[in-house]
């Protein structure tokens, strides 16, 4: 049987993704899970508490997505299957993923921390291990988080506003830009790209090395990349 807490949050989600955030108010929230509204206050404090574990929940549901995604051979396959996956959750969850992205709560992850940051690291390092990454993982990664995420958000804009159908290009433009930024040629096997590709696999003999040996063995790569 449904618990009280999780009628409230399918409630509180069904009704932002009819109506947006100002269709989330307290009696709406109340009258749709069929309780009281003291109900919804002691689970979840106040709205900016329900907003959040709303947020909380599509994120995790968002994660499961990408995490059950089949690995492909080719880790550049996954990098765009990736940018793709993101911006389909996007606009078929236009106010989910405002509240996620376009409303961030302080101490919550970002681009630069938490799982969804991992998964794009973990990719990217494939990438890099396989000498198609031009850049360090470290600096890729934040670049295509933040084109995902602004490619996105303008498509959501569109979507609200009739013209989708005007920037039907937009993400595949945008995310081959990004990737031409990011990634060499196939084929190409400079120093730099294999210094690239030896630093992406060093967690994997990072037992062989001091902690002092890494970090010295990271920066002489660094170097040779330039």
């Amino acid at each position: 049987m449904t618990t009280p807490r999780q009628r409230i949050l399918d409630a509180a989600a069904e009704l932002l993704a009819k109506g947006g955030r100002e269709a989330v108010s307290t009696r709406a929230v109340s009258a749709a899970a069929g309780v009281q509204a003291q109900t919804i206050y002691r689970q979840f404090g106040d709205m900016a508490g329900l907003f959040a574990a709303v947020a909380d929940e599509a994120w995790a549901r968002y994660l499961g997505q990408k995490r059950a995604g089949e690995q492909r051979d080719d880790p550049v396959a996954d990098l765009v299957a990736g940018w793709d996956l993101h911006v389909e959750f996007g606009l078929a969850n236009p106010a989910l993923y405002k509240l996620i992205y376009g409303d961030p709560r302080p101490g919550d992850p970002s681009a630069v921390s938490g799982e969804g940051h991992e998964l794009l690291m973990g990719i990217l390092r494939r990438v890099a291990a396989a000498g198609r990454l031009r850049l360090p993982v470290e600096a890729a990664a934040p670049m295509v988080y933040a084109a995902s995420v602004g490619a996105t958000l303008a498509l959501i804009a569109a979507q609200s506003d009739g013209t989708l159908g005007a920037h039907a290009a937009l993400s595949r433009d945008l995310r081959d830009a990004v990737m031409a930024a990011v990634l060499t040629e196939e084929g190409t096997d400079g120093i730099g790209d294999r210094a690239l590709a030896l630093k992406a696999s060093l967690p994997a003999v990072a037992d062989r090395f001091s902690p002092a040996e890494q970090i010295l063995l990271a920066e002489w790569l660094d170097r040779i990349v330039g």
